[in-house]
């Protein structure tokens, strides 16, 4: 994430943080007419949904919206390198995330969004998941 103009004190307390996530498989499908790898992330008393979409044209990881799915986000843009787009949708766009979502595209293509975050509004929403 270095490249990405985040100080290295921060992005040392995102990565302590990321390895702290606990991880396990989702029970519910993702939206119809694709496949999306479903797992839920805990941090402390924090759970974030988290679907991943791999395609021969690039990767799509979708967060619910909160300081736990952005940190995933984050810990994906630090290993993946910038997103080519970000993007964030309302919660009555998805039965899968009725908080809400905010997405992350790596490959060309864009995403439906309602509203377009930066990586920086990223890490003002992900601060509040770090102890």
């Amino acid at each position: 994430m270095s490249g990405l103009g985040l100080d290295e004190g921060l992005l040392r307390r995102l990565r302590e943080a990321g390895g702290s996530i606990a991880w396990r498989s989702s029970g519910r499908a993702g939206p119809r007419g694709r496949a999306p790898r479903a797992r839920v992330a805990r941090l402390g008393d924090e759970e974030a949904r988290v679907e991943t979409v791999e395609g021969s044209s690039g990767t799509t990881v979708e967060v619910a919206s909160g300081p736990v799915g952005a940190l995933v986000l984050l810990l994906e843009a630090d290993r993946r390198g910038a997103p080519t787009a970000l993007g964030s949708r309302n919660g009555s766009r998805s039965g899968a995330f009725p908080e809400g979502s905010i997405a992350a595209r790596w490959g060309p293509g864009t995403l439906t969004a309602d509203a377009t975050p930066t990586l920086r509004d990223l890490v003002e929403l992900a601060r509040y998941a770090l102890p």
